[in-house]
C-alpha cells in the first residue's frame, strides 16, 4: 500500500483521464472497463462538474449498453442536473435489464417528488417494497417515509418506521425519527407496545427506553415516563435530551426540587440554553425563592437577549417581594420591545398603583383594555386605580362599560355599588349590591378587599346578611 494513499488516489485518476481522452480519440489499444468508467463519473460529481460526469456516462454506456449499474448513475445525473423526464426514461431502461437494483426504485421516487408528483412516487416504492428485504427493503422504507412526509400522510410515516424497528429493532436512525412522529400523530400508545418489545429484545438500548419514556409522556403519565428516563441515562449517563425531557417531567408533576436538580444536570452536559436556565427560574420560582428564580431568568436574559417575556418575568419577582421600583424598570425594559403588549401594561400598572402613580397607572389599564377588550382583568385594575384616586364618576362611566364589553360578567356590578357608595348614591348602590350577590355572591369579598370600611356600613352588612341566611335556608 502507498505511503501516501491520497497522492496515489490522484494519479490514479490522472491515468484514467488520460486513457478516457485516448479512448475517444480513437487512439489503438484504449480500453476503459466499467468500474473504471464509475470511478471517473463518482471524480466528476465529487467536484460538482456534472455535465461532464453526464459525457463520461453517456460515452460509458455506448462501450457497455447492458450495464444497468452505469444507467442508474446517468439516471442520477440527470436528476442532479433537473431533467427529470429524461431520468425516468433511462430508469426504465435500466428496468429492463436489472429490476431488483433498490437504487433504481429510489432514483424513480427522486424524480416523481421533484415532478411533485408524490402519489407516483409513494406507487412506485409500494409496489417493489414486498420484494425485497435486509438492508435493501429498511432502505425503501426509509425513503417511502420521506415521500409520505412530502406527501403529509403521516400517519403512514409512523407505519414505515414501526416496520424498519419490528425488522431491525436496533436501527438508531429509525429510533430517533419515530420519536418525533409517535407524538405528531399521537399515537402514543403505539409507540409503547413498539418500545417494550425492541425493550424486551434489546434491554440496554438508550434510546428505546427514551423513547418509551416520551411516549409515556405524551399521554401525560410523568412518573412511568421519569422510571423510563431514569433507565435511559442509567445506560447513558450524558444523554442530555433523557435529562431535559426527565426535568420537564418533575416540572409537570409540580416536584421543582427534583426537576431544578434534574435540569442544573442538563446544564452540564450541554451548551448553556435560555429555556433551561428559564426552566430553572420558574421552579425556583413556584417555590417562592424569587431572588434565585431572578438570577436564573437574568441568565436566560443574556442568552436570548430579545425576549421580551424574561424581563416580564423577572419584574414579577421583584413584584412579589414589593420592589415595585426594580419591578418598573426590568417592565420597561420588557415594553421597548413591545409597547402594548396587554400582560406587560397590566404589570407595569399594578406597579405604578402600588407606588400612588395613578396617572401613569390609568394610562397602562387603558392601553390594557384597550388592546383585550374583553377581558375581565384589564377592566378590574382600571375601576380599582379610578377608585384609589377618587375619579367615582369616571370609575362609574368604565365600570358600565366593562359590563357591556365583558357581556356582563356580575364583577362590574359589584364595582358599581361601591363606586357608588363612594358617591353618596346609598339607594342605588344597594340596588347593584343585591343584583350582584343574586348571581354571584362569593365575588363579595373582592371588591371588600379595596375598601374593608364598607362592612361597617349598616346597609352593606344587612344585604350580606340577607343572602347568607337565605343560603342556609
Amino acid at each position: 500500500m502507498s505511503k501516501y494513499p491520497y497522492r496515489q488516489d490522484r494519479e490514479d485518476i490522472k491515468a484514467l483521464l488520460q486513457q478516457y481522452e485516448n479512448l475517444k480519440s480513437g487512439l489503438a489499444n484504449s480500453f476503459l472497463e466499467e468500474e473504471s468508467f464509475e470511478r471517473l463519473i463518482e471524480y466528476f460529481d465529487e467536484n460538482e462538474q456534472l455535465a461532464e460526469a453526464l459525457e463520461v456516462s453517456a460515452y460509458a454506456i455506448s462501450q457497455y449498453p447492458y450495464s444497468s449499474s452505469l444507467l442508474l448513475h446517468k439516471a442520477d445525473l440527470l436528476i442532479a442536473l433537473r431533467h427529470y423526464r429524461e431520468a425516468l426514461q433511462v430508469c426504465d431502461q435500466a428496468a429492463l435489464l436489472d429490476s431488483r437494483e433498490a437504487d433504481l426504485y429510489i432514483l424513480k421516487t427522486d424524480a416523481y417528488l421533484a415532478l411533485d408528483q408524490q402519489e407516483k412516487a409513494a406507487a412506485v416504492l409500494e409496489s417493489v417494497i414486498g420484494d425485497f428485504d435486509g438492508e435493501e427493503k429498511i432502505e425503501l422504507l426509509f425513503e417511502l417515509a420521506d415521500v409520505y412526509d412530502d406527501y403529509e400522510i403521516f400517519d403512514k410515516v409512523f407505519d414505515c418506521l414501526k416496520l424498519i424497528l419490528e425488522q431491525e429493532p436496533g436501527n438508531e436512525e429509525a429510533l430517533h425519527k419515530i420519536c418525533f412522529w409517535t407524538d405528531f400523530t399521537g399515537r402514543n400508545e403505539e409507540g409503547i407496545r413498539l418500545h417494550q418489545k425492541i425493550i424486551d429484545e434489546l434491554p440496554f438500548s438508550e434510546l428505546a427506553w427514551f423513547n418509551l419514556a416520551a411516549a409515556y409522556q405524551g399521554l401525560k403519565l410523568y412518573e412511568k415516563a421519569i422510571d423510563a428516563y431514569q433507565y435511559a441515562v442509567a445506560i447513558d449517563d450524558k444523554f442530555d435530551y433523557a435529562w431535559r425531557n426527565m426535568g420537564d417531567a418533575y416540572l409537570r408533576l409540580r416536584k421543582y426540587k427534583d426537576a431544578i436538580e434534574v435540569l442544573q444536570k442538563v446544564l452540564e452536559l450541554a451548551s448553556p440554553e435560555d429555556v433551561i436556565y428559564e426552566a430553572i427560574g420558574h421552579c425556583y420560582d413556584k417555590m417562592g425563592h424569587f431572588a434565585q428564580a431572578r438570577f436564573n431568568y437574568k441568565k436566560a436574559s443574556h442568552l436570548n437577549q430579545g425576549d421580551s417575556q424574561l424581563h416580564y418575568k423577572i419584574a414579577c419577582t421583584y413584584m412579589n417581594e414589593s420592589n415595585w421600583n426594580s419591578a418598573v424598570k426590568s417592565m420597561e425594559t420588557a415594553l421597548q420591545m413591545h409597547k402594548m403588549q396587554p400582560e406587560y401594561n397590566l404589570a407595569i400598572g399594578q406597579c405604578y398603583m402600588e407606588m400612588g402613580r395613578y396617572d401613569e397607572a390609568i394610562s397602562c389599564f387603558g392601553n390594557v383594555v384597550r388592546v383585550r377588550p374583553k377581558n375581565v382583568s384589564g377592566w378590574v385594575e382600571l375601576l380599582k386605580c379610578l377608585y384609589r384616586s377618587s375619579l367615582f364618576e369616571e370609575a362609574l362611566d368604565y365600570a358600565g362599560m366593562a359590563f357591556e364589553q365583558t357581556e356582563g360578567k356580575t364583577i362590574f356590578l359589584f364595582y358599581k355599588s361601591i363606586i357608588l357608595f363612594a358617591m353618596g348614591q346609598s339607594k342605588e348602590a344597594v340596588l347593584y349590591l343585591e343584583h350582584g350577590m343574586q348571581q354571584n355572591p362569593r365575588l363579595i369579598r373582592k371588591v371588600i378587599d379595596i375598601n374593608p370600611a364598607l362592612l361597617q356600613n349598616q346597609q352593606v352588612v344587612d344585604v350580606i346578611a340577607r343572602f347568607k341566611k337565605r343560603k342556609s335556608l
